[in-house]
């Protein structure tokens, strides 16, 4: 998969990273945005992510509901950077605010029901999410928009959100409390004295009574929103399957990540949303790839037991043991000179050599034997890590050789600035491991 001709072209306007949690989802939204707008286009990044890491890394003091200008961008031909991090609570309320009077807007923000519903319901935070793409996207401020989609634990939470609070709206419970206020008067009084005696009783003892009217006058002042979420929420569903949208599935190379990509991949076909390929997050490199983990290891083993010597004089195996190979030879001359020390004396004649020279040489070249034997182990693990890679990997694509994929180096430590976040998208477009 090529990333540069992904973000380089104007017709793709929003881009959505998923994927299990955990996999990097985060720095590869912020990575795409820095790269993006350092190539000319005008992007926000929005993430659901609440940590701290993505607004420290592009020097951000904190990220809110409102997208903030990214400074220490590259950019040319009028790119730019904005990054926001969804406030949820927030956004319902802006929601309410955009389309209800203010006296009803006032009532249903003060509705302790509704401060619930806001903060923590089931589905609300994916639900938002849609929302605040919907919005950033009538805005046509930017050019593109890069999502962060939310920490969820199943794929079907993002994509069903929608579906899931439109259920609730139109569920028999809800109904039932809109149908007092939308009869009226005296017959609508005596609905709710009549038909809703039983139900507001026994509902009563297990929610509290307060609760239950907190939740009636909450309804009554939805009553006239309900189908404007369904309609904004329908909107933007169709948003994601139209032409302009690229899915990235992001995932690492172990086996669970990998199983939920592929879930991911394959709902999103049910769906009919454009995927434009797997992102292979954290994939490590060897620069020593020839050398297997059996020989590492079988060479660590000879060193331990005195078998395999670098000597001064060339490198030479003592007899019964195998020819010392060049990546051994190169391994051992690495570790020596890694060990000495750079304000060690010159040699001196080998007459003038007394014998506690002899005994510090010979503990050097043990030293050296050891971590020689340590490295070589190291190796071989490394090796072990590459080849599980490999085979997770392998047993992706044969069960979706239509997803195009794109491997992403691992970094030696975490991202922490703009630098780290470019770095990332250097991995991207190269689409290879780099040895490390």
């Amino acid at each position: 998969m090529e990333i540069d001709p992904l973000i380089d072209d104007l017709g793709t306007r929003i881009i959505v990273c998923c994927g299990a949690g955990g996999v990097g989802k985060t720095t590869t939204a912020a990575a795409l945005g820095v790269r993006a707008a350092e190539r000319g286009r005008r992007v926000v990044v929005l993430t659901i992510d609440p940590a701290r890491r993505l607004a420290q890394s592009m020097g951000i003091d904190s990220l809110d509901n409102t997208p903030r200008k990214v400074e220490g961008i590259k950019a040319s031909d009028g790119g730019e950077l904005h990054a926001m991090m969804l406030d949820m609570k927030r956004t319902f309320d802006e929601i309410v605010e955009a389309h209800a009077d203010p006296g009803r807007a006032r009532a249903i923000l003060e509705n302790p029901f509704y401060q619930s519903l806001s903060a923590g319901f089931a589905g609300t935070q994916e639900y938002m999410a849609m929302e605040k793409l919907g919005q950033l996207r009538a805005r046509d401020e930017w050019d593109l928009i890069v999502v962060d989609t939310p920490p969820s634990r199943s794929a079907l939470d993002f994509l069903d959100a929608p579906k899931r609070l439109g259920s609730f709206l139109d569920g028999k419970f809800i109904k039932l409390l809109m149908a007092p206020a939308k009869v009226g008067g005296r017959a609508g009084m005596k609905f709710l004295n009549v038909g809703m005696s039983m139900m507001t009783g026994t509902l009563g003892k297990l929610l509290g009574g307060q609760f239950l009217k907190d939740v009636q006058t909450f309804v009554a002042a939805m009553d006239t929103m309900f189908g404007g979420f369904r309609t904004r929420a329908d909107a933007t569903y169709r948003l994601l399957q139209a032409p302009g949208t690229a899915f990235l599935v992001v995932a690492t190379p172990e086996r669970d990540a990998l199983r939920e990509a592929a879930y991911f991949v394959e709902r999103l076909a049910a769906e009919a949303m454009p995927l434009a390929g797997l992102v292979l997050n954290r994939v490590h490199g060897s620069g020593a790839a020839g050398l297997s983990a059996e020989r590492a290891r079988a060479a660590a083993e000879n060193l331990d037991e005195g078998r395999m010597t670098d000597q001064a004089g060339g490198k030479t195996a003592r007899s019964g043991s195998p020819a010392t190979s060049p990546e051994l030879s190169d391994l051992a001359t690495a570790a020596a000179s890694s060990s000495v020390s750079p304000a060690a004396p010159t040699a001196e004649p080998a007459a003038q050599r007394t014998a506690a020279d002899t005994v510090t040489e010979a503990d050097t070249d043990t030293d050296v034997r050891h971590l020689t034997a340590g490295l070589l182990r190291l190796h071989a693990e490394r090796m072990r890590v590459l080849a599980r890679e490999q085979r997770t990997r392998n047993r992706f694509t044969a069960l979706h050789p239509e997803v195009a994929v794109v491997e992403v180096a691992a970094l030696p430590g975490d991202v922490h600035d703009l630098a780290g976040l470019r770095a990332i998208g250097d991995r991207l477009t190269t689409g290879h491991t780099p040895s490390t």
